[in-house]
């Protein structure tokens, strides 16, 4: 085939195959992951937030906030009021508390969509589920509070188990891996027996791989560009790319204009079997989302 005075060969595509159906499920909480990729809308209620630190600290901002995250179409959301940006110090659970739980309460008498309590503390993730939150999202993946696990376990939740390594405070200081995503997988595997220990159903875990949480520019690229190889774990996956510093660094951009940048870690982490997309641009990331997956269903027919 000729086009513009060039001889193209045909190129062999290899692509990955769509991920299974899962259904995640919980107290009021039936979510079915796999056919369509479901969007996480990111609320953070924090002052020090690395993307919109302090714009939805107040109770009201934050509603607003989630309620457009809901009418772009986030399927669910997470909601933080700890920052876990690198060098971040934690915040006294009283506090964090006192940010999360009004505007959950609120949330849940103004949407249907169901919500995350992002945090590592027992305490705040059963206040928040007292409520109204419907999933928990530890960081952490159950190792820096004891009471966490029994929590979940207790409640009956799903639980999203995070890729992190060392703390946020000092994840960012020189990570090494001799193989990243092997290494991610070996920590998974540990950590879904931990929690299969504690009395949580395999049933009720997300695996997220913590793009950006103690990895350099070429782990977090690897990790996109390797993902399908955790579906070996046969649990439904979460990335969050949005905006992160790699992206940044990769296209010497702020954080304020890496749309781009973010749409494409998107499209590779749905090519490579993502269930869950956690993002702040919603609406543009849906589109990014429907489109990959109309490409899939082509190619798959």
């Amino acid at each position: 085939m000729e086009e513009d005075g060039l001889t193209s060969q045909p190129m062999q595509q290899v692509i990955p195959k769509n991920p299974p159906t899962f259904h995640l499920r919980g107290p009021g909480l039936d979510l079915s992951l796999g056919p369509r990729t479901l969007l996480m809308g990111i609320l953070n209620v924090t002052p020090d937030s690395f993307s919109n630190g302090g714009l939805f600290l107040k109770t009201d901002e934050a509603i607003r906030r989630a309620e457009a995250l809901a009418e772009e179409g986030a399927d669910l959301l997470d909601i933080g009021g700890e920052s876990s940006r690198p060098g971040a110090d934690p915040v006294p659970a009283e506090e964090e508390i006192r940010r999360v739980v009004p505007v959950i309460e609120r949330l849940v008498k103004r949407l249907p969509i169901p919500i995350s309590i992002d945090t590592v503390k027992a305490e705040v993730a059963r206040r928040a589920l007292a409520a109204g939150a419907r999933i928990i999202n530890d960081i952490s993946a159950l190792r820096f509070d004891p009471e966490m696990a029994p929590l979940a376990a207790r409640e009956g939740v799903p639980v999203v188990l995070m890729h992190m390594k060392g703390t946020p405070k000092d994840m960012q200081v020189h990570p090494v891996y001799s193989n990243v995503v092997l290494e991610i997988t070996e920590f998974f595997e540990t950590r879904i027996r931990f929690a299969e220990q504690a009395g949580i159903s395999r049933e009720r875990i997300v695996l997220d791989p913590g793009i950006g949480f103690g990895k350099t520019i070429d782990h977090n690229l690897e990790i996109l560009a390797r993902m399908d190889e955790f579906q070996s774990l046969g649990r439904p996956l979460l990335i969050g790319p949005s905006r992160k510093s790699f992206i940044g660094q990769v296209l010497g951009l702020p954080v304020e204009e890496r749309l781009e940048g973010t749409a494409a870690a998107v499209a590779i982490g749905v090519l490579n079997g993502a269930s869950i997309i956690r993002v702040h641009d919603v609406k543009a990331m849906g589109r990014v989302v429907r489109m990959v997956e109309a490409m899939k269903r082509v190619r798959h027919a």
